[in-house]
């Protein structure tokens, strides 16, 4: 099924880009939020799962995939971004959504929890917890700045190999799938970064992470689920044992030997990850 593809404004007038599949109406849409550096086709093959039993819509963040670029670095703060969701939201109609935040989308979710609790009718956490690991920063702090300008896509693929050496992709197509998916042919006839590289420098503008705990916290009504790779740059095995003493509930699905991040496409996690989302009305 072939998404939509939706142009909203924010509410400085900045367009957000975001892809909408179909589904039923009566039941709760899936809203997907990526990781930092990534774009809404990240989530493609999750839609093809979904799309038909709901409406699934997934977002472009500020500055990346075909969302605007802004002038001003500071608009790509986290803050921002959060508003950003919210707008899109009320363009879309999306009063009610279940969330599925990887990595950064999954920070967006916390934040909602608080921000916006009526919107929240089930949560994935996909890899991120209420403290992120030091080493996670680090290595995206280093790849968000980066422009390479690969002559082809097995330098692209090479190069990610490098910097994500824990991705849990399965064999060559993947890993070159998910090049495709991170950089995009230039008028140079190049490969280059699907985001705003200056998000390097709003990222180094910016405070100290926070303790999310408080906002993780908000979660507590909400049904949620967490996934968590187990050699995760992110998510700490310490912070894991936290958020399900927090929150009992909470379903747990581990990947064994897999880094930061999953992509809900491992076959260890389709089943678990979907019976929990067909459980939510």
């Amino acid at each position: 099924m072939t998404p939509v593809t939706r142009q909203v404004a924010a509410r400085d007038g900045l367009v957000l880009n975001a892809l909408d599949w179909p589904g039923e109406e009566g039941r709760t849409p899936l809203l997907c939020l990526t990781g930092i550096l990534r774009t809404a086709h990240d989530y493609d093959r999750f839609a093809a799962r979904h799309a038909g039993k709901r409406r699934v819509v997934a977002l472009d963040y500020m500055g990346h995939g075909r969302s605007a670029r802004a002038a001003d670095i500071a608009r790509y703060r986290p803050e921002r971004a959060v508003n950003d969701v919210l707008d899109a939201c009320a363009a879309l109609h999306l009063p009610r959504a279940v969330l599925v935040g990887t990595s950064f989308g999954g920070i967006m979710a916390m934040i909602l929890s608080v921000l916006r609790p009526t919107l929240l009718r089930g949560v994935v956490l996909n890899d991120i917890g209420p403290v992120i690991d030091q080493r996670g920063l680090a290595q995206v702090g280093g790849f968000a700045g980066n422009d390479p300008g690969f002559p082809g896509l097995d330098d692209a693929v090479a190069y990610l190999r490098t910097v994500m050496p824990g991705m849990p992709l399965a064999d060559d197509e993947a890993w070159r799938h998910f090049a495709g998916l991170t950089y995009a042919r230039g008028e140079d006839g190049r490969l280059h970064p699907r985001w705003d590289t200056r998000i390097a420098e709003a990222m180094e503008a910016g405070a100290a992470p926070p303790d999310l705990g408080p906002l993780f916290r908000g979660l507590r009504p909400v049904p949620a689920m967490l996934v968590w790779a187990e050699e995760s740059e992110f998510l700490a095995a310490a912070t894991v044992r936290a958020m399900v003493r927090e929150k009992p509930d909470l379903e747990l699905v581990t990947l064994p030997g897999a880094g930061h991040a999953p992509t809900l496409e491992e076959p260890q996690l389709v089943s678990p990850v979907d019976d929990f989302l067909d459980r939510i009305p």
